[in-house]
């Protein structure tokens, strides 16, 4: 009797550590979820001045009127990500 005992508190020991090893691979699964950077309005402003500087005014002008924008400071930021990987295509 006294070795059930045994398993059973040395199963509850595991399972108390699998849960925890679970909640902290999750707690690191959420971490780095967050820590996608989104891209600021100075980055992709800066991106896009390094385009119209190259000679590709009008390939800019079209990227954010393309975002239903007449100028960059009209597109909403959480399409910065969307437009920056746009204006790495150009």
């Amino acid at each position: 009797m006294k070795g059930t005992l045994q398993v059973a508190k040395d199963l509850r020991k595991l399972a108390d550590s699998i849960e925890a090893l679970a909640k902290e691979q999750q707690a690191d699964g959420a971490e780095a979820a967050t820590k996608k950077k989104k891209p600021s309005f100075k980055e992709v402003r800066g991106a896009l001045a390094k385009l119209s500087q190259s000679g590709k005014q009008k390939e800019v002008k079209e990227l954010i009127t393309g975002f239903g924008a007449k100028k960059l400071s009209d597109i909403p930021e959480d399409k910065y990500a969307e437009i920056l990987e746009k204006a790495g295509e150009i």
